[in-house]
């Protein structure tokens, strides 16, 4: 899904720097994610793989899409499990931008897939 048309005219980051940062979403997708689902039509609950230096790139990451898309609300949580480590982070959005959260859940589902792993949306 390389077109971009999903990203709102609301996104304040300048258009030439997009393709970019959503290289910087796919490459921590295709590289973190574990699962995903779509609990409600306006949450994401994605759930990434810990490592070191993960939580920081995400929450650099989250920090940056806050700045610029002030309709996502994210929520960052750290799972401890023996053995593993996950980040879970939840982004919601209003109803007006159910669209722009549709196409992030679907290069989200792109990256698993690419992967080889499935998520449930």
């Amino acid at each position: 899904m390389s077109d971009l048309a999903w990203v709102p005219q609301s996104c304040t980051l300048p258009t030439e720097e997009r393709p970019l940062r959503v290289a910087e979403w796919d490459a921590l997708f295709a590289e973190r994610l574990t699962s995903l689902s779509r609990p409600q039509p306006l949450h994401l609950r994605l759930d990434l793989a810990g490592g070191e230096g993960v939580e920081d790139r995400v929450r650099d990451l989250v920090e940056r899409e806050s700045g610029c898309c002030s309709f996502f609300t994210f929520t960052f949580t750290i799972i401890t499990t023996p053995g593993e480590d996950l980040i879970r982070l939840e982004v919601s959005v209003d109803q007006a931008h159910e669209a722009v959260l549709d196409g992030l859940a679907a290069r989200t589902a792109a990256a698993a897939e690419g992967r080889g792993e499935r998520g449930s949306a």
